[in-house]
């Protein structure tokens, strides 16, 4: 199985604040979706409640401390509890928050990352990424266009 995370930063590593988004890119969400849809996502309760529903035609899985249950998702206790509901998928997707991306960076195969390039105010951060460890597999950069207000980049990494 191929762990996998998928997160949009700015250039500062910058992916929330007050648990929003800080930009709205149609691109980076319907890349987002092209890639998780069908597949299984895990995601903090912090992302879960910011998203408020869960995602549509993606198996859901919500990590918390808490003991709830939330329609629509299954609800485990860490991502190795969640991964370990997964076997035998081909790629499980790891979709955030900051606390969960940095819990599971030593457990990720690949990250698909889109940057927006513009530094953010933000109060949440995605970890650094030790560029010893990854390698560059494809990378499309974009211009800023009508419905996208900034310039960005999807690139995909690989662990070396």
């Amino acid at each position: 199985m191929t762990v996998s995370i998928i997160v949009a930063i700015g250039e500062n590593h910058a992916i929330g604040k007050n648990n929003q988004l800080l930009w709205h890119m149609p691109n980076d969400l319907k890349h987002f979706k092209d890639i998780t849809s069908g597949r299984t996502i895990i995601m903090g309760r912090k992302t879960f409640d910011s998203v408020g529903k869960p995602l549509p035609r993606r198996r859901n899985i919500v990590v918390t401390r808490q003991d709830i249950t939330i329609p629509g998702c299954e609800v485990v206790k860490s991502i190795e509890d969640g991964l370990a509901l997964c076997k035998g998928e081909d790629e499980v997707f790891i979709g955030g928050g900051a606390e969960i991306y940095k819990l599971a960076m030593h457990l990720t195969d690949r990250i698909y990352l889109t940057i927006i390039h513009k530094s953010f105010d933000a109060d949440t951060f995605f970890p650094e990424i030790d560029k010893s460890e990854w390698k560059e597999v494809k990378r499309e950069d974009f211009e800023p266009d009508e419905k996208n207000p900034l310039p960005y980049s999807f690139i995909t990494l690989e662990r070396l």
